[in-house]
């Protein structure tokens, strides 16, 4: 009996043991499954293990499937039963050493690893981290001129807010990485954008983390904070007119399937 047992418990370890290890390419249904938030930790560990594990300054812009080509999903979706799906790949855009990166991830492997890494050198940057626009956003309130121009105006800079913008190419060889921060004021409304705070434009450059440029052009009176606020329990009745109910009925179902990521 204990041998009958001990034996159950091997292939019952060894089974486990098969699925944690297979690749990633056979726990799909589809090969168009978006990545999985365990797939997402496996690219980051084998971008980190490229790069050195203690590089603070590698950024993660984008990280997405890598969508095998057609044929090789219509050939799969014809002979699912006897063909291995395509190998799943994931694309990252990353920046490193004020460069953007471009890199295609293997991930059928049982240690997924970068297959392809190119520099990339042609006009424009990686979408916006949320981290960088918070940390931009934050510069001007320990900046002197921004202090000084906010007291100039008699506003309070704990109703100050600010908010980051792209700037835009217009056909410079080489541009900066940088972004356009505009101020606006909250009191008596959390509908900030109806308050800009005009006349003052600030120019942050993303990689040094610092303002490069500062503009007070003009002041003027900031908009009023009445008829700006859009939440119900600022509102007042009446609201207008009810809307009549709508009844839809499926007495055979819906006319459609959803079967993990795929609708039929």
């Amino acid at each position: 009996m204990a041998s009958t047992c001990s034996a159950s418990l091997s292939l019952l370890s060894i089974t486990l043991f098969s699925f944690l290890i297979s690749p990633a390419s056979s726990l799909h249904e589809h090969p168009l499954d978006p990545l999985t938030p365990e797939e997402f930790s496996l690219i980051r560990h084998a971008v980190m293990r490229s790069y050195g594990a203690s590089s603070e300054n590698v950024t993660f812009h984008y990280v997405g499937l890598d969508e095998p080509d057609k044929p090789l999903i219509y050939s799969w979706m014809l002979n699912q039963t006897d063909k291995m799906p395509p190998p799943r790949r994931a694309s990252v855009v990353l920046r490193f050493h004020e460069q953007t990166h471009e890199l295609i991830v293997d991930l059928s492997s049982h240690r997924p690893s970068i297959v392809s890494k190119e520099v990339y050198h042609g006009n424009g940057f990686p979408m916006l981290t949320l981290e960088e626009q918070t940390a931009a956003s934050d510069l001007p309130r320990t900046h002197d001129q921004f202090i000084r121009s906010i007291e100039k105006r008699g506003l309070n800079m704990s109703d100050v807010v600010c908010a980051c913008y792209t700037v835009g190419w217009y056909g410079e060889p080489r541009s900066r990485r940088v972004m356009k921060v505009l101020a606006y004021y909250t009191n008596g409304t959390v509908n900030f954008y109806m308050r800009p705070i005009e006349g003052i434009v600030m120019v942050v450059d993303l990689e040094l983390m610092k303002i490069v440029k500062y503009h007070d052009r003009f002041a003027t009176t900031v908009p009023t904070a009445e008829d700006t606020e859009y939440r119900l329990e600022k509102q007042n009745p009446p609201f207008g007119p009810h809307l009549k109910g709508a009844a839809i009925v499926q007495p055979h179902g819906p006319g459609f399937e959803i079967k993990g990521h795929t609708i039929r």
